[in-house]
């Protein structure tokens, strides 16, 4: 097995990855965002929907 990142064999310490740095640029692009899992497009701007307050 190779490395996702740069391609060199993995190690098994830190495997799928062959070190610690290629281990770290992953986490760095799961924290960023970088890997999405494809899905319908939400608008951010979408306001939340609103509960109307119990009428007496």
């Amino acid at each position: 097995m190779s490395c996702p990142i740069c391609g060199k064999p993995a190690m098994e310490e830190y495997r799928p990855f062959c070190c610690k740095r290629c281990a770290d640029i992953d986490l760095g692009r799961w924290l960023k965002g970088g890997y999405v899992i494809p899905g319908a497009a939400q608008e951010e701007d979408d306001p939340a929907p609103s509960v109307e307050p119990p009428k007496h």
